[in-house]
């Protein structure tokens, strides 16, 4: 990329950055300068990134680092998230781990893809970014449900239902709310929608069949994942001693 093409490719997105602030501000969203601050990040982060896979997927060896990095990131974000909450931090990253290792592990287990450290890589970083979303969705979801459904945990445990009980139904919905929009993106997938890793896979030179197959195999990924994270976070959550005092996120 030339000078001139650097600097019209960043002006590009600088250009549709603004009109995100500008729409959200005008809309009364109060996003303030998050989309540039998030753009901002996420420039950065994917320079080091790029730096740092062409020494990595030369080197094996280095593999488990980064994939523990990326890990340890996400289950850092979305704990986060879940401060709020009962032990919400320790078990958004039992949700975020537990989902992404088993999902990973299924799909290379059944050579859905080939072993190669190239695919080891693009298929952990979109699964670990899926459980970390799930994990994220369903905790909040939990904390809106469990606090608007008050009364009916209360009436449960004064039955002597078990917390995890008492907040079945909660969490069996928040782990629901979660998985919807993936669930629709999936369906809708090469009709409305066409994803990344598809798209990726044609810019790498895979034939549309390949890049067709790797899709399939990273939405039934993406979907095994985030519902053993959902799963996870809210039937932990669900055995809080204590009842939720307010709804709301």
């Amino acid at each position: 990329m030339s000078s001139a093409e650097l600097v019209w490719f960043v002006a590009g997105l600088l250009v549709l950055t603004a009109a995100t602030t500008g729409i959200a501000r005008w809309a009364g969203v109060g996003l303030g300068a998050a989309p540039f601050v998030a753009l901002g990040r996420a420039a950065v982060q994917l320079t080091v990134v790029a730096l740092l896979l062409r020494g990595i997927l030369t080197v094996p060896a280095t593999v488990v680092a980064f994939l523990v990095l990326m890990a340890s990131t996400a289950s850092w974000t979305a704990a986060g998230r879940l401060g709020r909450l009962w032990h919400g931090r320790r078990i958004a990253v039992a949700g975020v781990l537990c989902g992404a290792t088993v999902a990973l592990a299924a799909v290379f287990a059944l050579r859905l893809v080939d072993p190669d450290v190239r695919y080891l890589v693009a298929v952990s970083g979109i699964v670990i970014g899926a459980a970390m979303t799930a994990a994220t969705l369903a905790g909040r979801s939990f904390l809106r449900g469990a606090g608007q459904r008050r009364d009916e945990v209360e009436a449960w445990l004064s039955l002597g239902a078990t917390p995890g009980r008492a907040h079945l139904e909660i969490g069996q919905e928040a782990v629901r709310e979660a998985l919807l929009p993936t669930l629709d993106q999936t369906r809708s997938t090469g009709l409305v929608t066409l994803p990344g890793a598809f798209v990726g896979a044609l810019f790498g030179g895979a034939s549309p069949a390949e890049a067709a197959q790797f899709q399939l195999v990273v939405l039934a990924g993406i979907a095994l994942c985030m519902t053993i994270t959902g799963v996870v976070v809210t039937r932990l959550l669900g055995r809080s001693p204590f009842v939720v005092a307010t709804a709301g996120d």
